[in-house]
């Protein structure tokens, strides 16, 4: 009777120097030395995207809402940014901002007020209720996070800081180029 494991479910397969290794059989003179760095990233942020958002669950909020209220708390006194800063801070667009903001309003996390200034920018400030969510989030979060990572050695992490900071330049570097 033969085997009814096939040759891609074995574990060399299911790692990514396995997944590699048979595409360079499979296909040779396909570029495949990026398999080994770019396959672990996807695979570490499906893994922590999932156990994130079942912390969040936990703690009653949204990943939105705690990349909105985490920005705003991290600004400091007196937690109040304007959309547009809000918008530089987080990467997201005005138009993701302000559903958000609205959102985070209608649930009394944040007040919107106009500026002093006279132009149309708008500031969202903290309520004492979203400070508070943020406040048992952020821990509940981070705490999370900081136990997956707790396997690495301070000079792992360390190393693996400044190679991470160091491939995200070139990569944003190089899509930059590539969008413009």
């Amino acid at each position: 009777m033969a085997d009814a494991t096939s040759a891609e479910d074995s574990a060399p397969a299911r790692s990514a120097a396995g997944i590699a290794a048979a595409w360079r059989r499979e296909r040779p003179g396909t570029p495949t030395n990026s398999i080994e760095i770019v396959t672990p990233i996807w695979w570490l942020a499906k893994l922590f995207t999932d156990d994130r958002n079942r912390a969040l669950r936990e703690a009653g909020i949204d990943a939105a809402t705690l990349d909105l209220l985490s920005v705003i708390r991290r600004s400091g006194p007196p937690y109040t940014l304007s959309t547009r800063e809000i918008a530089r801070r987080t990467l997201v667009t005005a138009g993701a901002i302000s559903q958000r903001v609205a959102r985070a309003e209608r649930d009394g996390l944040v007040e919107r007020t106009p500026a002093s200034t006279g132009r149309r920018t708008v500031l969202v400030k903290l309520t004492a209720e979203g400070h508070a969510l943020i406040e048992r989030s952020v821990d509940t979060v981070l705490g999370r996070e900081a136990t997956l990572v707790s396997g690495l050695s301070d000079h792992e992490r360390t190393t693996l800081i400044a190679a991470l900071d160091k491939l995200m330049a070139d990569v944003r570097r190089r899509t930059a180029r590539e969008e413009a």
